[in-house]
């Protein structure tokens, strides 16, 4: 069974998200989604002041078994990346909910933020 902190949102895309101050969101993969890519060895990190509009393609994960993107859970600008993943890929399957954050964004709607699922729903969604 994954891993589903309950003081975080989720999407529909395997993505969390966690408030890290005024308007501004981190966001990482799920423990479930790390598992399902398994051994992950590359990351594409968004661009800082890149801006994305919710669901929109922002990055990619590759695995050894193979190749996901990151979906943007709203829209808003990159404000920063987690540069330590370039040379630290693994730190995904090792520490999804910490240290393998992937970007954090400001947001440019705060309506965007009801469409994400709380732990429950996520929990159903994956079950």
């Amino acid at each position: 069974m994954s891993l589903v902190p309950e003081e975080l949102k989720y999407t529909k895309d395997h993505e969390w998200i966690q408030a890290s101050g005024s308007n501004r969101y981190k966001v990482g993969i799920t423990d479930y989604a790390q598992s399902a890519l398994g051994d992950i060895v590359y990351i594409q990190l968004p661009k800082v002041g890149d801006t994305h509009s919710q669901g929109k393609v922002c990055g990619e994960v590759e695995s050894t078994k193979s190749v996901s993107e990151i979906y943007a859970p709203f829209g808003g600008v990159v404000v920063s990346v987690n540069q330590d993943l370039d040379s630290a890929p693994e730190t995904l399957n090792q520490d999804p909910y910490g240290a393998g954050w992937i970007y954090e964004v400001e947001i440019s709607s705060e309506p965007e933020l009801s469409s994400l699922l709380d732990s429950a729903g996520y929990n159903l969604l994956i079950s």
